[in-house]
């Protein structure tokens, strides 16, 4: 299935966004167990952005970083201990705009299971895993619809025990799913079933 993966990701074109914007980057990070997990981060309630929240580990790009893959190592290594040298990167996604007028470029990446990783409780409460087949099975809990510049957008909603992601995570997973595994799935179409939750029109998504 990874190399699959890699292989569909490698021929997978994504869109770069130009505009001239604060950048940052994020590794979706599959865990190499039997069943593979995806990491997810959980933003410590302080925070003055994203407060609470389901992330992927990642951050803005700093001056002194080479390159925006850099970034996002560099952000993850911070931030959950993972050294970056136990990544083995396997492609690029979209570039996708968050309501607070950042650039986010994520990267997916595999990790071997059981590394020693610690959340840096300054910035998150913890880490997770989530069972990769949740999203390739695409068990949402609900779908938020947003409209964002006149164009509506169907953002599915996953629950892992007390958590939730949703918002850019989400539509980050559903390119993921859709060029990386060859999944049924789109935000510009409503999934067949229900719930669904509407949400005021907005010129961004937040993260």
């Amino acid at each position: 299935m990874l190399e699959q993966l890699h292989d569909r990701l490698k021929r997978h074109v994504p869109r770069r966004i130009e505009l001239d914007l604060p950048q940052a980057a994020v590794l979706l990070l599959i865990v190499t167990r039997p069943n593979p997990t995806l990491l997810f981060t959980l933003r410590a309630g302080h925070m003055k952005q994203h407060a609470g929240q389901v992330a992927f580990p990642g951050g803005k790009r700093e001056p002194s970083d080479e390159s925006l893959l850099a970034t996002a190592l560099r952000e993850a290594k911070e931030e959950v201990a993972l050294p970056p040298e136990r990544v083995k990167l396997l492609g690029r996604l979209s570039d996708v705009l968050s309501l607070y007028g950042l650039r986010v470029t994520p990267f997916v990446g595999v990790i071997p299971p059981d590394l020693p990783l610690v959340p840096e409780l300054g910035e998150l409460e913890t880490i997770f895993e989530a069972p990769l087949e949740i999203f390739l099975e695409d068990r949402r809990s609900h779908t938020d619809i947003i409209t964002v510049e006149e164009k509506r957008l169907y953002v599915p909603s996953y629950r892992v025990d007390r958590h939730v992601v949703w918002g850019l995570s989400a539509m980050m997973l559903v390119e993921l799913l859709a060029k990386g595994f060859d999944r049924s799935i789109s935000l510009d179409t409503p999934p067949a079933r229900g719930p669904f939750r509407h949400y005021p029109a907005q010129r961004r998504l937040r993260p």
